[in-house]
C-alpha cells in the first residue's frame, strides 16, 4: 500500500511540475507578446514618423514651386496692368478727339437706294 500511496505521491508531484511548468510557459508566452507588440508598435510609429516627414518634404518642394509661379504670375499681371495703363493714357486724347470728331461732324446726304417718288 505504501508503494501505492508512494506512487499516487509521485504522480501528484510530476503533476504539480508540469502545471508549474505550463504556468512559467505561459507567463513566457505572455511576456514575449507583450515584448513583440512593443516592438511592432515602436516600428510602426517610426515608420509613420519617416512617412510624414518624407510628405511634408515633398509637399514643400510643389508647395515652394507653386509659390514660385503664383508670384511669376502676380508680377507678369502688374507688368500688363502697367503697359495698359501707359497705354490708355498716351492714346486717351487722340481716340477722344477721333470719337467726337465722328459723332459732331455730321453731313446730311441721301442714301443711294433712296427712290425719288415723282
Amino acid at each position: 500500500m505504501t508503494s501505492q500511496s508512494q506512487g499516487i505521491q509521485q504522480l501528484l508531484q510530476a503533476e504539480k511540475r508540469a502545471k508549474d511548468k505550463l504556468e512559467e510557459a505561459k507567463k513566457r508566452k505572455g511576456k514575449r507578446l507583450k515584448q513583440a507588440k512593443e516592438e511592432a508598435t515602436a516600428e510602426i510609429d517610426h515608420y509613420r514618423l519617416q512617412r510624414e516627414k518624407d510628405f511634408r518634404n515633398k509637399q514643400t518642394n510643389v508647395m515652394g514651386s507653386q509659390g514660385n509661379l503664383s508670384a511669376k504670375i502676380e508680377e507678369q499681371t502688374t507688368e500688363t496692368i502697367r503697359n495698359l495703363t501707359s497705354s490708355y493714357h498716351r492714346n486717351m486724347e487722340s481716340m477722344m478727339k477721333k470719337l467726337l470728331s465722328t459723332i459732331c461732324d455730321i453731313s446730311p446726304e441721301i442714301h443711294p437706294n433712296f427712290r425719288h417718288a415723282v
